[in-house]
């Protein structure tokens, strides 16, 4: 069977509800609003879901002058643009760069959510690069790459290892294809998806956010499926799952498109 893109999710803020797409435009950056936001502490430094579950029940909804902010038991927020008026030190695991904060009313409502002191940060329209694996490509707040891909057959096999249904949002993906055979990414080189190619870059290594279920910010009590992958899907000490990928050809994107190898690697 063709293999097509099934999925298509962003996430404006970093580690906040996936927002689903149909379509979008995607460039060396990735998915436009891809994690140009995120929460940190007084030093800039990043905070995640990682330890605190429930920034993943917060839903960041883009418009074109701002963000508005949404989460269980408080009252939605509007953040504009023009209130990121102060330039900050971001640290991304230990990356640092220059981004944007100043939202008074945006750090009272993370704040007050999440019990401690925070701030909200932004890119900005004119991001001071943020450099990580390639030079000559700016990053947002990801990780480590622009793109997270995944092949449905992949958690397929997992799930049946795990013995039940698991979410892909608990691996946070960008795009997702569907009629993979298992781990098959982890072969693919380059890949064409309509006029966009994708270079696979690095396996993605796995942590607790896995175990966190995505619509209740609970923990599974089996450390599932962190526990199953580690049985057998490591390299060294890492756990791994889906692979990190940059762009090299931009272009537009929709859901149903074929996908096409365009080589594997050695």
């Amino acid at each position: 069977m063709t293999m097509l893109l099934s999925a298509l999710y962003r996430y404006p803020l970093k580690s906040c509800r996936a927002q689903a797409l149909s379509q979008s435009q995607l460039d060396v950056r990735g998915l436009p609003q891809d994690r140009e936001w995120m929460i940190a502490n007084s030093a800039g430094v990043q905070i995640t879901a990682r330890t605190e579950p429930r920034i993943l029940l917060i839903c960041a909804e883009v418009t074109p002058d701002g963000l508005w902010l949404k989460a269980p038991g408080m009252a939605d927020l509007f953040v504009a643009l023009a209130q990121f008026n102060e330039l900050h030190q971001a640290d991304v695991w230990e990356t640092e760069f220059l981004a944007r904060r100043g939202a008074l009313d945006a750090d009272a409502w993370l704040s007050a959510y999440l019990n401690q002191s925070v701030h909200l940060m932004w890119l900005g329209l004119e991001p001071h690069r943020r450099l990580k694996n390639h030079p000559d490509v700016a990053i947002s707040f990801v990780d480590t790459y622009p793109l997270l891909i995944i092949g449905e057959g992949s958690l397929q096999a997992l799930n049946a290892r795990v013995g039940r249904e698991l979410s892909m949002l608990r691996f946070r993906p960008n795009l997702v294809i569907a009629n993979s055979a298992p781990f098959a990414e982890d072969t693919w080189q380059r890949i064409r998806i309509g006029e966009v190619e994708i270079e696979l870059a690095k396996p993605c290594e796995r942590c607790l956010m896995t175990t966190l279920d995505p619509e209740t910010a609970e923990r599974t009590k089996d450390s599932e499926p962190l526990r199953s992958l580690a049985k057998f899907r490591k390299i060294g000490a890492a756990v791994v799952f889906g692979q990190n990928a940059r762009v090299v050809q931009s272009g537009a994107l929709q859901l149903g498109l074929p996908v096409e190898v365009l080589s594997y690697k050695a």
